[in-house]
């Protein structure tokens, strides 16, 4: 299981670009300069047409991309009944299985088998999804990912009152004691960053501002420097 954090309980700064923004005719290109970059985690966004409304890619791509890279792997089930999946996930080796709170009937449960097979458990909350609702769990997450857009597509516009919401979240992790690192998911680029490091986030997904970036291994740079507050 690996070690998320470095120092306290606030790591600031964790870049995870996702692979939802890649150019899959060239993918090995594009995990070759993710391998050289500072980036820290790789995102991976798993869709089922039901619980949002787009297909992503199966366990099969994420196969031949786990053997890519050795950085971690941030594994986000945005589908139905997620903990079903709980073994695939493992076996490829994620670090991070990230499933949303409002797809699992006993989030609860499905925090401890993620644990159980020893990886860090992620909860999700959609943009309509307060973060009261995580308050009996909160100390048994790893991480809690806001999704500062609504789920299922890439470049979207970053909704603005998510700056506050993960305010009231990171409130809630100080008044519980909580170790639980903060991720945001949708909008994130240079623009948006700084607001978001100074409101509490610790991790950072990016998508089409890295990967339609001309450089993307600079914005994975220029991104780290953002987010030093």
């Amino acid at each position: 299981m690996i070690e998320l954090r470095t120092q306290g309980a606030r790591q600031h700064n964790l870049i995870a670009p996702s692979l939802l923004a890649a150019n899959f005719a060239n993918l090995q290109s594009e995990m070759e300069w993710f391998n050289r970059s500072e980036a820290d985690w790789l995102h991976l966004d798993v869709m089922d047409g039901v619980f949002v409304p787009n297909i992503s890619f199966g366990f099969p791509v994420l196969e031949h991309v786990a053997r890519l890279t050795t950085k971690p792997l941030d594994v986000h089930l945005m589908i139905v009944q997620p903990e079903k999946f709980i073994s695939q996930v493992r076996d490829l080796g994620a670090a991070i299985m990230n499933v949303h709170q409002e797809a699992c009937i006993h989030l609860h449960r499905t925090v401890q088998q993620i644990h159980e097979a020893g990886m860090r458990a992620a909860v999700t909350l959609n943009p309509s999804t307060p973060v009261s609702s995580l308050e009996e769990i909160i100390c048994d997450v790893d991480v809690v990912m806001l999704m500062t857009v609504n789920p299922g597509f890439g470049a979207q516009k970053f909704i603005e009152h998510s700056l506050d919401k993960v305010r009231r979240l990171r409130e809630l992790i100080v008044r519980s004691g909580s170790q639980a690192l903060i991720e945001v998911d949708g909008g994130v680029n240079r623009k948006t960053a700084p607001a978001l490091c100074e409101a509490g986030v610790d991790v950072y997904v990016t998508g089409s501002a890295v990967y339609g970036s001309s450089d993307p291994v600079q914005e994975v740079e220029a991104l780290k420097q953002l987010t030093t507050c």
